[in-house]
């Protein structure tokens, strides 16, 4: 049958079909989901930004910390906090100072207003995770952040290597 003779009602079901299972489009719009949910809860909070969130999680649950350290908890680069601290400094969240052992690096602890941040933010964010919680099991959530091992392994794997086996009989 030739392309003509399929309408084009069906052949943007099917490229749709195909696209459900296609995981490197499907990342994109759920991490804009994502971020668009979380923001809308911070708001209801009083207005954190999801990388304030983050942070002043981290700091609450891990005590101070450095901002690779952050960036390797939230698996983000650590440009992104080096961006955001400093505003984050002016409000009074978090204090930042140089590492006595390593003066490239600088160390983020909570204020006392940060603390007020989290508490009063805390609450509501965790009405978030319930919600995931009761769309998927515990074992599901498991088996979910598995997958995402295992995606992340693949995804940084040298392209070079990906090439060579598909030319490997």
């Amino acid at each position: 049958m030739s392309k003509s003779a399929i309408s084009k009602a069906e052949r943007i079901k099917a490229r749709r079909a195909r696209e459900e299972v296609n995981i490197f489009a499907r990342m994109p719009a759920a991490y804009a989901a994502s971020r668009s949910q979380a923001a809308k809860f911070l708001q209801r909070a009083g207005g954190l930004s999801v990388v304030e969130w983050r942070v002043l999680w981290d700091l609450s649950e891990a005590g101070p910390l450095s901002i690779r350290e952050m960036a390797s908890i939230q698996r983000v680069d650590h440009s992104q906090l080096s961006r955001a601290l400093p505003g984050m400094r002016r409000k009074g969240f978090v204090t930042m100072e140089r590492d006595e052992a390593d003066g490239r690096q600088m160390n983020v602890a909570l204020t006392e207003a940060g603390r007020a941040a989290y508490d009063k933010t805390a609450p509501i964010m965790k009405k978030r995770r319930e919600g995931l919680r009761r769309a998927f099991s515990a074992e599901e959530l498991e088996q979910f952040a598995g997958f995402f091992d295992r995606l992340e392994e693949f995804l940084r794997q040298p392209v070079e290597d990906l090439l060579a086996e598909e030319k490997t009989p």
